[in-house]
């Protein structure tokens, strides 16, 4: 057993002093005020510290193969990072092969997720419609813990769904108790523009911030969120990145409708200025989609998440090195999108919310930890401190600073995009099932101890979460 004495416990709803108890099956037994040690009881002190669920992080890229490449950090040193930045859960995405299985996709995926060091989960992704399809969906629902699909408006020839697939899924995935997911950039305005650039010679980085302007990603949310409401189908908009994103969801969710909005922290606090770095490499290794935007659509983001309307906080972690970047050096349609993020997520949002009073520590668990777990249905499972729960826990100093570094990071990936970052909120020890794998430095992870988590799914109606 483990006993937490003397910290500050922060849930979504409220903050109090007491103790934690973990018991060795990896739940918390109790959380109550002073209490005693148990015998043989190994005890952590967390005095000054904020007692928190570990974050869990809905939108992950472990080892994907992606625009001729395959992201770097698998699914140990992936999860491992995430450790050490205090989140113990992600969701990852499982991508079919064109034309293939969901179910056989679902099974590769499991098997490379073995290594991981922290807890999985998965969304599957709909490339493609058949019967094979439908009925894949419904057993990855049934018998695989499956509850949400995602859908990709964008990489025409490639990942990319039509709307009458986009339908045929969110209706198929609404009756039989799961969440859509989509990423929303209209991706024949993505390809017509790519082609324009290139064939006037506009072959660098600078040129992908000028492919994917903010517009297309608002007509694809507002595209998108009109066809679920045709079928009262439930939403979830991921990376939403614009003004016209978050407003197209904040009016869709007055309407009554189920929309939820998700934000990385990369594109509340980095612009689109680093597309314009005289470097080819520090620019293309900004390259992701949703691209950074212009400054102004951050006020948006926030402001969102600070009035409930956006509801979590990922990371889209995906980790490409100098080699694989320098792929797309004469046509920067071919650099593999995607960034690293998971280490850092929370103390970027700590520093850049709470320290800066737009989030109260209430809030940060709820877009870090407890909104997902809701929303993905996990919930009271993960996300909280309560009995019952599993002992995922992180002690939180909300005042100690630490520098960005890709010299010190844990993420296999040859760079960081918030190196030099003097960050304010660090996490001193992350617990993962009742055990310190993150003591204040040392990582002390496993390999394969991460538990594949099993998703139920939701009865009608889909309930919003309690933001």
């Amino acid at each position: 057993m483990l006993l937490i004495k003397g910290g500050t416990v922060v849930t979504a709803e409220f903050s109090h002093k007491a103790d934690v108890l973990c018991d060795d099956n990896g739940h918390i037994a109790r959380v109550a005020p002073d209490m005693e040690t148990p015998s043989g009881c190994e005890v952590v002190e967390a005095s000054g510290l904020l007692v928190m669920p570990g974050g869990i992080d809905p939108h992950t890229h472990m080892e994907m193969p992606f625009m001729g490449s395959i992201a770097s950090d698998d699914f140990y040193t992936g999860t491992a990072a995430g450790l050490a930045g205090g989140n113990t859960t992600i969701i990852d995405f499982v991508i079919p092969e064109q034309g293939g299985s969901l179910y056989a996709a679902w099974r590769d995926w499991r098997e490379k997720a073995k290594k991981a060091a922290g807890d999985y989960s998965f969304h599957v992704a709909v490339t493609h419609w058949n019967q094979q399809v439908h009925d894949d969906m419904g057993k990855l629902v049934q018998e695989c813990g499956v509850n949400s699909f995602k859908h990709f408006m964008a990489y025409k020839n490639a990942l990319m769904v039509d709307d009458e697939t986009f339908m045929h899924s969110m209706r198929r995935a609404a009756s039989i108790g799961a969440l859509s997911t989509v990423h929303a950039e209209n991706g024949d305005a993505v390809y017509y523009l790519q082609c324009a650039l290139m064939e006037a010679g506009k072959i660098g980085p600078d040129s992908h911030p000028r492919s994917r302007p903010s517009t297309v990603e608002g007509e694809a949310a507002q595209r998108a969120i009109g066809l679920a409401s045709l079928l009262d189908a439930p939403l979830y908009i991921v990376h939403v990145s614009t003004e016209e994103a978050a407003r197209a969801i904040a009016e869709a969710r007055l309407r009554g409708q189920t929309v939820y909005g998700e934000v990385l922290p990369q594109h509340l606090v980095i612009d689109e200025s680093v597309y314009l770095d005289k470097d080819w490499l520090s620019a293309a290794r900004h390259v992701m989609s949703p691209p950074f935007r212009e400054r102004h659509h951050q006020k948006a983001l926030w402001g969102g998440l600070t009035s409930g309307q956006l509801q979590t906080t990922a990371t889209d972690h995906c980790c490409f090195c100098k080699e694989q970047k320098e792929g797309g050096l004469k046509d920067f349609t071919k650099i593999p999108n995607g960034t690293p993020g998971i280490e850092d997520r929370m103390s970027v949002l700590w520093h850049y919310g709470v320290k800066t009073g737009k989030l109260t520590p209430e809030n940060f668990v709820a877009v870090t930890s407890t909104n997902t777990a809701r929303i993905f249905n996990i919930h009271p499972r993960k996300g909280t401190i309560s009995e019952g729960a599993d002992a995922d826990i992180v002690l939180w100093d909300p005042d100690a600073t630490r520098t960005v570094s890709a010299k010190t990071h844990h993420q296999n990936v040859d760079y960081n995009i918030y190196e030099g970052l003097e960050l304010t909120g660090i996490a001193r020890k992350t617990i993962s099932r009742g055990k310190i794998v993150w003591n204040d430095g040392d990582l002390r992870t496993e390999r394969g101890a991460g538990r594949y988590i099993e998703r139920p799914a939701f009865t009608k109606p889909f309930r919003a979460p309690l933001v």
